[in-house]
């Protein structure tokens, strides 16, 4: 489990590093990028079929406890260790962040962005799946910045080289937000660390606040929680957001809102949480308002993108939908409570898998139209894929009713247990504002289901195909290998919840009370 854990994290850096190689005669195939595109997928693959045996082999009796950690020592001055370790809260961030990456990698094997070489696209994908995985893995507050940091680079990179119009903008604007919140974020785990006099978050989780003052923890949670926040993103540090996504390639959005989001979000849970519970109490009101507000004005935001004459980019829309849906995750977290953050932990795994497919599924009609805009796609009779791709026009409707919360699917559960969890928020916490923020809250669910199903009524529904108009092609053979799984998990976190929150449960309740459980 050790070696799994080191080689699940390690593995896909080791292969960025061979994809930069020249291919051996003997495996080029038809031409070295197809080479190269293979070896995207086959390590991937590989990483992908060590979470799946981590969390075969995991110990679903104690999720609580660390398993499968490495501890050595790495800079002793500093205390500064190489731990790594899993438990229910970072495994389903584990092997969701392994399944999107091999499915991006399988669907540009097909279908490769435009742009310079494959060979740095494929390059910077592992070392993009490497930053994240270790993000979720290691518990260390010095590797987790620096963790935290590693993406950076080669999702800029992504957008500024393979994405589309406006790229450069965007790319500049992601990096530059992103990197002036961790500068602060960088001084708010320094403070805990000196405080405290250790970096070990399990050592920092079980002291669960008492070795720093309340007047430290309230800086830590400020200073630390912008960083956060931004890469989460909140309103109104999201601006960034909408531009990354609209230009970003399809595999690059897909990444981006299902696995690069949650990396604020865990740090919330696995950092602040435990380790500055007075700075956080202080906080959390803030946090909560912070986040109800983010959920209307995504759902606004995306109401006036939709409405016939506005120019929306679908794309553009989807990422706003984010800013709403991890609303609801911060809500969650705001609560302090158990409910309400494993409401949080799942609705982040929920958000994942929906909003991945639906950004797989918007790449594939930019594709198919040549364009993500709304009007375009709706047209005088609408793009009618019920009738001209009724299997795209059928995955469309089922990622937006998940989107949206239908009950049965992935997307209700976790924004259902946040509302609860606002309804009767920790002690200490004001009830008659988080009553006033649960009530905001399930308004803006409304707002969602009004904005989603005017997408599928203007992109699925409209009359039939122009005499001389050219059809457009149904779902390919190497889309419906990417999307499947997508679509079974949601099913079956919707139909099945006890199998993630069996996870997640034992570990927040051990999180929440300092280790005593």
């Amino acid at each position: 489990m050790q070696f799994l854990l080191a080689l699940t994290v390690v593995g896909p850096l080791i292969g960025a590093a061979a994809a930069l190689l020249p291919a051996p005669p003997g495996l080029k195939g038809t031409s070295p990028d197809q080479a190269v595109l293979r070896h995207g997928v086959t390590v991937t693959g590989v990483i992908l079929l060590a979470a799946i045996v981590l969390a075969l082999g995991f110990d679903h009796d104690q999720p609580s406890r660390m398993q499968a950690t490495t501890d050595i020592t790495w800079i002793p001055a500093l205390d500064v260790r190489i731990h790594l370790g899993i438990d229910g809260i970072s495994l389903p961030l584990l092997v969701l962040t392994a399944l999107l990456t091999f499915l991006c990698a399988l669907y540009s094997y097909y279908k490769m962005p435009a742009g310079p070489s494959p060979k740095a696209f494929v390059a910077l994908l592992l070392v993009l799946e490497s930053g994240t995985l270790a993000t979720f893995a290691v518990l260390d507050l010095v590797l987790f910045f620096l963790a935290f940091e590693m993406v950076l680079i080669p999702m800029y990179f992504l957008i500024a080289r393979w994405g589309g119009e406006g790229r450069q903008a965007a790319a500049w604007k992601f990096i530059l937000y992103t990197l002036l919140g961790s500068v602060v974020m960088l001084l708010g785990l320094l403070l805990i660390g000196v405080q405290a006099g250790t970096f070990d978050m399990v050592a920092l989780a079980t002291d669960n606040g008492r070795g720093l003052t309340t007047s430290v923890q309230v800086t830590a949670v400020l200073a630390i929680g912008l960083g956060l926040a931004v890469k989460t993103p909140m309103w109104p540090l999201h601006s960034w957001l909408p531009d990354a996504h609209t230009a970003a390639p399809t595999v690059g959005s897909v990444l981006l809102a299902g696995v690069l989001l949650k990396m604020g979000t865990y740090g919330f849970v696995r950092i602040l949480l435990p380790i500055a519970p007075d700075g956080m109490r202080t906080f959390a009101p803030y946090l909560a308002a912070f986040a109800v507000a983010g959920i209307i004005y995504g759902s606004l935001a995306c109401l006036a993108l939709v409405r016939p004459g506005a120019k929306g980019d679908l794309k553009r829309l989807i990422a706003y939908s984010s800013v709403g849906h991890m609303g609801f995750v911060l809500l969650g977290i705001a609560t302090m409570t158990p409910t309400g953050v494993n409401g949080a932990l799942f609705a982040n795994i929920a958000h994942g898998l929906v909003t991945g497919l639906l950004f797989f599924l918007v790449g594939a009609l930019k594709d198919r139209y040549g364009t993500a805009d709304l009007d375009t796609l709706a047209g005088a009779t609408g793009a009618a894929l019920y009738g001209r791709a009724p299997r795209l026009g059928a995955l469309l409707a089922f990622a937006a009713v998940a989107s949206l919360g239908l009950p049965g699917l992935a997307g209700f559960w976790g924004e259902m247990l946040a509302l609860f969890g606002a309804f009767d928020p920790a002690e200490g916490l004001s009830r008659p504002a988080f009553l006033t923020f649960m009530a905001i809250g399930a308004f803006g669910t409304l707002l969602t289901a009004a904005y989603l199903l005017l997408v599928v009524r203007r992109v699925c529904m409209g009359g039939p195909r122009p005499a001389g108009e050219t059809a457009i092609a149904d779902v390919q053979g190497y889309e419906f290998a990417a999307w499947t799984p997508l679509v079974a998990l949601t099913v079956l976190a919707g139909l099945w919840p006890a199998v993630l929150l069996g996870l997640t449960d034992p570990a927040v309740q051990k999180l929440l009370a300092g280790g005593t459980q």
